[in-house]
Order: structure tokens, then C-alpha cells, then sequence
């Protein structure tokens, strides 16, 4: 169960202007108080009640939140606010979650009042002697959370979606979402809350140039699906089985992972994310079936794009976007197919994962294999152009034309994020 504790709230309220003499007298002083929580636990039992976020709310005349005193942990909270006109008042909204596996009882609420006796000091929506069940969070959320955060969910512009194609899924779109998460030390972007509570996360900034699959890495001798071993092969690791493109037009066995799948999960994965990090991600599944572009764009869609990305899955820690969270995230109308984004330029822009500002063309790579329906390539690979506003297909082999690792990995259901996921308050994970 994932409720939400309901709202405590602390208000500051100046009544008469002799008060807010003394109080300018003495400089914006920050007023602070505490709640305390405790409980009892076994040993065979997790007891973990803890506050997850602190959001300065209600905000009246002229008072002010002073963000580098209001702070938080597991069992406290401390405010630091600026009033400074009779009339200012502030309301801190305090969530707390029980992430134990015993239910649980707030025992106690300890605050610490001001002496001044011009400054009201009010809680509310939680009290002494209340329980809080297994999961119970306080105050029951009215949107969906990110890591412990109330998001709205919007229907239009930049913002958080209900995926349409997946239930339970939520998804950012948009030219620049307030998605960003400080990951590993660097700035990604979360892509999307999947049904399973997990945080699916992209690098902002790309990887140096690589080929998605050595020449001759594979050979047709153990992977039938590849065509040309001297330009690599499309699919990103190996399968059970037989791999088919989604219309059957081309089939095989791949039995062997690509270069780049082998680069992100031994030396990317070992040396370039920190042991913070990996604690704070989970191996999960990718969804590497091909897509396949048709000789009409009225004949696909998002929909049969899922589906060929569905058709196989990899488990592991780092993968690659799918072709279908690049379609997702644009808010552009036009944007209803891989087969509208190859065969057009602006169709699928309003699009964070795609909309870059650069100064050239940088193409990054996504998981999936392209195919078309009148033979597909088994060489190619989907990619994102980031200084354009579409989805197109790239060869493997190093040249030029080589496209860049864009990492993908997943975070743990679990995590607690603070921040407001702007580029430059982004989402931060407590430890």
C-alpha cells in the first residue's frame, strides 16, 4: 500500500506591529522546530518511519523560506523562515512514510517554539497516538509521487503524462521537463516511472563516438540473423532462440551480444559509475526486438512500435533507449510512428530526448534494431539525431557516421528524491 501521511503544517504569524520591531530588530531569525518520531520493533521485524520531504506551501505576504536552514532526516525537520510584515505566515507540508514492515505508532510530536511570543506556531494533520500502516504515507498524495514528491500530471506543454500506451506508466514530454536527476555525479533525465515503481534514467550528455557492434565482432556462423559480419550486426544482445523482425520478413539466431552492450555492462558499468550510484540502481529488463519502418506511415504506429520492442527482452544494468521512449516524449501531434519520424524532419520535435542545441550533429543510439517490412538490414540500428527532431537509422561499423552511447539504467523503487528537477535544482537522491 502506498498512501501518503496526511499534511502537518507550521505557520508563522505575526500579530501587531510592536512584534515585527523586534523581529527586524533582530535580523530575519530563523525559527526552527522538530518532529520527533519513535517506535518499537523486534527483532525478526524492519521498523523505519521517517520523514521523505519538507515543501514550503501556503505562503502569505511577505514571509520567505530560508532554503539553506530548512532542512530534514530521518525523525526531524527544521524550518528556517523570514517574516517580515504583521499578517506573514508560511505552511511547511511534511510527508512521512512508513517503510518498515510492522506497522507502527507516532508516539510522539516534539516542537521547539520560539520565545518570541509575537510568532504562532501551529501543527496540524498528523497527531500523537495515530498509526501508520505498512506503506502509509502522510499526507495521502492527491498526484502521483517521484521519489516521495506530489507531481502534477498535465495533459498539454512540458510536464508528467500518463503513458498511453503502457498502464501505470508515467512519462515526461516535452522541449525541457523539469526531469532532470543528479545521478553518478552528472545531470540524467528521468524518462519514465514504470508500473513497477522503478525510475527509468538517460545521460544527459552522450558518450564519446563508438559503433553499436564492431566489424567482425560476430560472425553468420553463430549469428544467422547477421548478414555481414564486417559491418556488424543490429541487435543488442543475444537471444533464445530464433530472432525475428516483428512482420517475419527476416530471421536467425543471435547468439552472441553486440560491442556496445559488452562496453556499458563491464568497463562503463565498472569504471565510470561510482559505488553510491550502483546502489541506488537495479537490473531490470530491456525491451531490444526490432522495429520495423513501413512503406506507409498511415500503416504504423507507437502501438505496433511497442510491440516489436516487446517482442525480446535483456536483463542487465545499462542498456539504451528504446526507439518508443524518443516518439513518447515529443508533445508534437504528428508524432505517430517511427515510419513518420524517418520519413519526415519536425514531426516528432517538442521533444527533450531529441531537441539538443548543439553545434553539429550528434546522433546517439537506441537498443533497437531496424527493420523494414520489405527486408529489413540487420546491420542498422535506430538512432536519435539531437540537433533535429527525428528518429533515423544508422550503420554499425566505425566511421564517421558513427553514433554515441547514450546510457540507460534503472533506479530502485524505493529512492527519495529532494530537489525540483530543473537543470539547476535537479531531482537529488538521499542517501
Amino acid at each position: 500500500m502506498n498512501k501518503r501521511i496526511n499534511r502537518t503544517q507550521r505557520n508563522y504569524i505575526i500579530v501587531g506591529l510592536c512584534a515585527i520591531l523586534v523581529i527586524m530588530g533582530v535580523g530575519y531569525a530563523a525559527f526552527q522546530s522538530q518532529l520527533k518520531i519513535s517506535g518499537t520493533s523486534n527483532i525478526a521485524s524492519n521498523f523505519l518511519v521517517k520523514i521523505t520531504s519538507i515543501t514550503p506551501n501556503s505562503i502569505i505576504g511577505t514571509a520567505a523560506d530560508k532554503t539553506e536552514i530548512t532542512t530534514y532526516n530521518d525523525t526531524s525537520a527544521t524550518f528556517g523562515v523570514s517574516l517580515k510584515s504583521p499578517g506573514d505566515s508560511i505552511t511547511y507540508d511534511i510527508t512521512i512514510e512508513n517503510k518498515g514492515t510492522i506497522d507502527a505508532v507516532l508516539k510522539t510530536i516534539t516542537k521547539t517554539d520560539t520565545n518570541n511570543t509575537a510568532i504562532l506556531f501551529e501543527t496540524s494533520g498528523v497527531n500523537e497516538n495515530d498509526e501508520l500502516k505498512v506503506g502509509e504515507i502522510i499526507p495521502a498524495p492527491t498526484n502521483p509521487t517521484i521519489g516521495g514528491q506530489e507531481v502534477e500530471i498535465v495533459e498539454s506543454g512540458d510536464g508528467l503524462y500518463e503513458d498511453s500506451y503502457e498502464s501505470g506508466r508515467l512519462i515526461y514530454r516535452g522541449q525541457n521537463p523539469n526531469n532532470y536527476i543528479e545521478f553518478n555525479d552528472e545531470l540524467w533525465r528521468i524518462i519514465a516511472k514504470e508500473a513497477d515503481g522503478t525510475y527509468k534514467i538517460i545521460r544527459n550528455e552522450i558518450l564519446p563516438n563508438r559503433s553499436f557492434d564492431e566489424a567482425n565482432h560476430r560472425s553468420t556462423e553463430n549469428n544467422t540473423y547477421c548478414q555481414d559480419p564486417s559491418y556488424g550486426c543490429g541487435v543488442y544482445a543475444k537471444v533464445e532462440g530464433e530472432f525475428s523482425t516483428p512482420s517475419g520478413s527476416q530471421k536467425g539466431t543471435v547468439t552472441e551480444d553486440s560491442s556496445i552492450k559488452i562496453y556499458l555492462n563491464e568497463d562503463y558499468y565498472t569504471n565510470n559509475i561510482n559505488s553510491a550510484a550502483k546502489e541506488q540502481m537495479t537490473s531490470h529488463s530491456f525491451n531490444i526486438g526490432a522495429v520495423e519502418r513501413l512503406s506507409s506511415s498511415s500503416d504504423d504506429s507507437i502501438a505496433k512500435n511497442i510491440a516489436g520492442e516487446k517482442m525480446y527482452q535483456w536483463t542487465g544494468n545499462v542498456g539504451l533507449a528504446n526507439v518508443s521512449d524518443i516518439l513518447r516524449a515529443s508533445t508534437n501531434p504528428l508524432c505517430t510512428s517511427v515510419t513518420t519520424s524517418y520519413n519526415g524532419s519536425n514531426e516528432c520535435n517538442s521533444n527533450y530526448l531529441l531537441d539538443i542545441e548543439t553545434s553539429s550533429s550528434l546522433f546517439y543510439w537506441t537498443i533497437n534494431a531496424y527493420s523494414s517490412k520489405s527486408g529489413g538490414n540487420s546491420r542498422r540500428t535506430w538512432c536519435g539525431l539531437m540537433d533535429g527532431s527525428y528518429v533515423r537509422v544508422n550503420l554499425n561499423f566505425t566511421s564517421s557516421m558513427d553514433s554515441a552511447p547514450r546510457p540507460v539504467v534503472f533506479l530502485k523503487a524505493d529512492i527519495t528524491l529532494t530537489g525540483q528537477g530543473t537543470a539547476s535544482n535537479p531531482f537529488t537522491i538521499m542517501s
